[in-house]
Formats: C-alpha cells, structure tokens, sequence
C-alpha cells in the first residue's frame, strides 16, 4: 500500500438518492466537491454512511463508477464490500475494485454468528481473491452481531499481509488504544489505524492513530482537516475545535416526530445537513429507512446554525426558505 494511501481525512460518503430512490449523481458530484475542495486525503464508499447493506448492486456500482470518474485520481477511492459471509463480500469485490478502486474495506461476517477462527478465514480468503488490492478490516461490532474483531487478530493478520489497515469504529476506544500499542510492540509500522469516531478524533490523532474516517465528515470536512492539522501539531487549539464538532454530531440525537431506528436517524440528519447546506439536493434515505420530516430539518437547521461550520447559518436559512419535504 502507498505511504499516503490510508491516511489523513478519509470521508465515509453518503450516497445521495433523489425522489425514486436511485442515485443522484449530480448530488454526489458536488457532495465530492464540497470535500475534494476542502482538503480531504481519500473517500470511502458504500460504507456505513453510505448505506451500503440497503443498495442494489447496481446502484453499488453506479455509486463507484461515478466516484471514480469524478474524483479522477486526485485522493484515493476505497470501496466497501461488506457483505453477509465470505463468499459474497468476494462477489462484491469482483463486481466493484475493477471499476477503478485503490483499496477494499470489509466487516467481518455478519448476520451469521462467527467469532475470531471464522474472521480470519473470512479476510484472508478476501485477501487472497483481490490480490494486489490493498484491504482494510473495518471494526464496528454493532454491525456485526456485536463482535469485536479482536486485536491479537488484526495484529496476526497484518503480520501475514492480509490487511493493510483497520478502519476502527468501535465505540470502544481501548480497541484503538491497543491496536495502536500492538502496531508499535510487534513493529507492524506499515499497518494503517483510522478512527471512525466523529468525537474521539483529536484523542485518536494524539495517541497515533494514521487518520480520520469521520461520518460527520460530510457536513464539516474542513472541520475535520484542520482538528487533523491541530491534533497532529500538538496545538491545544484541537480541542475547541472537537468540542464544536462534537456539538455539530448531536444532529444525530435530536428527538424525531416520527419513531425511527438510529441508522434513519443519524444518516437522515447528515443527509438534512447536507441539504441545507447546499450540497445535495435531497435528503431521502434508502428503503426502509424512515425520513425525517420538518420539524426535524429545523432542529437540523438549528444545530447546524449554532456549531456548523463558517457560514453554515446563513446557507441553511437560505436553503430552509427554498426546499420542501
């Protein structure tokens, strides 16, 4: 894998859909944009924000193709294969990595219970199907059955040169902490660590972490690019900078009208936000998510306004006066 390839802001996209629930490439053109212009080091698609378990393929494919495409190499593009078990994440990796992917980003099974001798053969079967392709392991247990990947595990991995990385989401952040520790103990210096954690960020950036892998990234990515710049600095101006950002991620708490579940919840506010700001023109989510409704754009809006990022107040008022439901 490159030296840049893995680190610095890496922006987990959201998948913008227009009225029928098809991809809005347009939107997507400028949701890149909005993050190309603002500095970001690489993309990430069909992740958790860009619901990717709730796509069709070719939607998954439509998404890649026109990532690629516009970004036109100037950060690199990850792509998400996750998939239910093994054998269906490599079906992704063989439709997807060939339309122009630098990198795999994969879960561990989920659905079926598994625990850590069927999630090493899982990545290194996909390993071993993708070939030169770098692949990163994606640590988030609470979507996959609430297992952990353990580190001793993605430790061994790396060792053997399955994984490139570790895309680490847990909301735990002792598994960061030890992942990181156990880089430096068994001398894996190649190994990538990223953080998913909109609010752990600066935290991860000191400990040692290679880079950010923000969701809230979509909203704020210039936020995020200079907290990295702070942090990586040892400027204390890194934490004022979180406590706003940590603000700005309570769009994913506001108390909706309609009962939702938090997937519906958290990517319907990115989506809001990115609305409102202009980016995208809808901020419909995939079938069978819930969609939130006025009263929850403007808490949105309100939040936004408040802990957004520079002129973010006056671009959602703008935007809240021009769009309906």
């Amino acid at each position: 894998m490159s030296a840049s390839l893995g680190t610095g802001v890496i922006i987990p996209v959201l998948t913008p859909l227009d009225p029928g629930g098809e991809v809005d490439e347009a939107s997507l053109r400028r949701l890149l944009d909005h993050l190309l212009d603002h500095g970001v080091d690489g993309v990430f698609l069909l992740g958790t924000s860009g619901e990717f378990g709730f796509l069709t393929d070719a939607q998954r494919v439509a998404v890649v193709t026109a990532t690629v495409r516009h970004v036109d190499g100037r950060v690199p593009v990850l792509v998400g294969i996750s998939d239910t078990a093994t054998a269906r994440a490599i079906e992704q990796a063989r439709l997807l990595l060939p339309l122009g992917a630098d990198a795999a980003v994969a879960t561990a099974p989920f659905f079926a219970e598994t625990g850590p001798l069927e999630i090493g053969e899982h990545f290194r079967r996909i390993a071993e199907a993708i070939g030169d392709v770098p692949l990163l392991a994606y640590e988030n247990p609470p979507r996959v059955n609430g297992m952990s990947i353990p580190v001793p595990l993605l430790l061994d991995l790396a060792a053997e040169g399955v994984i490139a990385g570790v895309k680490d989401s847990s909301p735990d952040q002792g598994h960061l902490l030890s992942l990181l520790a156990g880089r430096s103990a068994r001398g894996l210096s190649a190994l990538r660590v990223l953080s998913g954690s909109e609010t752990a960020a600066a935290a991860a950036i000191r400990a040692g972490a290679d880079g950010l892998v923000p969701g809230l990234g979509n909203v704020d990515p210039g936020g995020y690019v200079e907290l990295l710049r702070l942090a990586r600095a040892g400027d204390p101006g890194a934490d004022a900078l979180q406590a706003r950002l940590t603000a700005l991620f309570g769009i994913v708490d506001i108390a909706p009208q309609a009962p939702m579940g938090g997937s519906s919840r958290a990517l319907g506010a990115f989506k809001a936000a990115c609305r409102l700001l202009g980016v995208i023109a809808e901020d419909r989510c995939a079938v069978p998510s819930v969609l939130l409704g006025e009263a929850d754009r403007a808490a949105v809006a309100a939040v936004l306004a408040a802990h957004g990022p520079a002129g973010a107040a006056a671009g959602s008022a703008r935007a809240a006066r021009t769009v309906g439901p």
